[in-house]
């Protein structure tokens, strides 16, 4: 799995990724999920099993990682019971091309135009020239999907790479980091609306959809699949935000777009 260019196609985290090990890079991706707030401070990670499958490589990989992120007191390793997330802020960091508070700080509503405007071109692009790799990638992540059931975190896991896998195969990396910027707004907020009842459903119906139009290669199915998801999310989340209102929560700061 080591060559596999899927797995050498991850956030840059603010530097390059010439002749860095797979561990590292493992350990930049979940980086990304606790910079994004994606990940919280004391989350239980999942196994290494199921990080493994998720993210492509082996469990040895994964347990490098872990030890890696753990020596940067990211994660906290006890003998005998699961890694938990550590109490640290990551939101600084460089994702791809800006850091997480840098995306937060723009309004839903420019949020939104500009993934409609840049997203629908961008998974266009990709059904034009994904590989099978890619879509053997994205079968792998819909099975997994199936088992998180209620479980909004390990969802986003699965469903940040599903996105993420689609975004890179347009053949453009600054459009695929600039879009993947887009994705992370306001991501914390993003899996408490992943908790709601249906919400989990609902995106796996929207990604088989994408997937079997992305098999297809078929361009215009692929970009109607993705408008109706990002529609969806968006209407689903100005629900959620009324609510929260109306019953006198406060949204950390703005909403997201969409849940991916």
């Amino acid at each position: 799995m080591i060559g596999s260019p899927i797995l050498t196609q991850m956030p840059k985290v603010g530097r390059s990724l010439e002749r860095r090990t797979a561990r590292e890079l493992i350990a930049d991706k979940l980086m990304v999920l606790v910079a994004t707030n994606m990940l919280r401070p004391g989350d239980v990670l999942p196994g290494e099993r199921e990080l493994a499958n998720v993210l492509h490589v082996s469990r040895e990989t994964v347990r490098g990682a872990i030890q890696t992120l753990a020596a940067r007191g990211v994660v906290e390793v006890s003998q005998g019971s699961r890694t938990r997330v550590g109490n640290i802020d990551l939101s600084h960091l460089t994702v791809t091309i800006a850091s997480p508070s840098a995306i937060d700080s723009y309004d839903i509503e420019d949020v939104h135009a500009a993934r409609l405007h840049i997203e629908l071109k961008v998974v266009g692009d990709a059904a034009e020239n994904i590989d099978e790799e890619t879509l053997g990638k994205l079968g792998a992540l819909l099975d997994a999907q199936k088992l998180c059931s209620d479980d909004a975190m390990r969802f986003l896991i699965c469903d940040r790479e599903f996105h993420v896998a689609i975004y890179r195969a347009c053949g453009n990396p600054l459009l695929s980091d600039f879009v993947t910027d887009l994705y992370t707004y306001m991501m914390d907020h993003r899996r408490s609306a992943m908790s709601r009842p249906g919400a989990i459903d609902a995106s796996y119906k929207d990604h088989s959809d994408i997937v079997a139009a992305l098999r297809r290669r078929d361009r215009a199915a692929v970009v109607a699949a993705f408008h109706h998801h990002l529609i969806r999310i968006y209407d689903t989340t100005k629900t959620l935000l009324a609510n929260e209102e109306a019953s006198g929560g406060k949204p950390k700061q703005k909403a997201p777009a969409g849940q991916g």
